[in-house]
């Protein structure tokens, strides 16, 4: 009895095993008539776009709880695995992942602090809660070490933070990303003709699959809502 009982739980583990690694390589984010994607590839491209975008693009929240609680999984599965080779090629998948999505919450934090005050002021619904959080320590670490070094020795009217004096009638201190630099795009559904100027005297048709080099604030809409891919 202790004996068939081993083999049923070791049956069991097994099962769930493969059941991970079916989570792992097939669930996929995309659909419709597009090939569905797994998770990392996915991942892969959400790093490729907020790697090549100037400034910070929409927080992939779903994506990474998903992606997260995958390698948790596959973590805690793998803690009694024997050495073997299979393991060891798991172990490698794993360790892949991870890098991919640790580099991109990196990229996501250096942006944030590359263009802090700016951030911190216009771009709460881009961030994810603990993005939002990092950012306002880190405005008021900032803040704080500035008003004790150097703007509580200037008179009251220069101490501001996002203005340049009392009489600047906006916040000419914050400054966004500098979003008139090329980027290598590829568009991903129709898009056809796309002014490039405000004038209208330059115009591109855009074909699917076909690469470009065009300045990101021409595409940037274009981005932000999945039609063009930045390479």
């Amino acid at each position: 009895m202790r004996r068939r009982g081993g083999r049923s739980a070791s049956g069991l583990k097994e099962r769930k095993k493969r059941d991970r690694m079916e989570s792992w390589e097939e669930e996929g984010s995309g659909g419709g008539e597009r090939e569905r994607k797994t998770d990392v590839e996915a991942m892969r491209e959400a790093w490729r776009r907020e790697k090549a975008a100037p400034e910070l693009l929409e927080f992939e929240g779903e994506l990474v709880r998903r992606l997260r609680e995958q390698i948790q999984l596959q973590e805690d599965g793998d803690e009694d695995d024997d050495q073997d080779l299979l393991s060891s090629l798991r172990h490698m998948d794993l360790d892949r992942a991870l890098f991919l999505l640790k580099s991109y919450l990196r990229l996501r934090l250096s942006k944030i602090q590359a263009h802090l005050f700016f951030y911190a002021s216009t771009s709460a619904q881009l961030l994810s809660p603990q993005e939002h959080l990092f950012c306002q320590r880190s405005l008021h670490a900032t803040s704080r070490h500035l008003h004790r070094s150097l703007l509580s020795l200037l008179p009251p009217h220069y101490q501001s933070l996002s203005r340049q004096s009392t009489s600047s009638d906006h916040d000419d201190m914050l400054h966004p990303p500098h979003l008139d630099t090329f980027v290598f795009c590829k568009p991903n559904t129709h898009v056809g003709p796309l002014q490039l100027d405000d004038l209208g005297d330059d115009i591109v048709d855009l074909v699917v699959d076909d690469l470009y080099v065009l300045r990101y604030k021409s595409v940037t809409a274009l981005v932000r809502t999945g039609r063009i891919d930045l390479i």
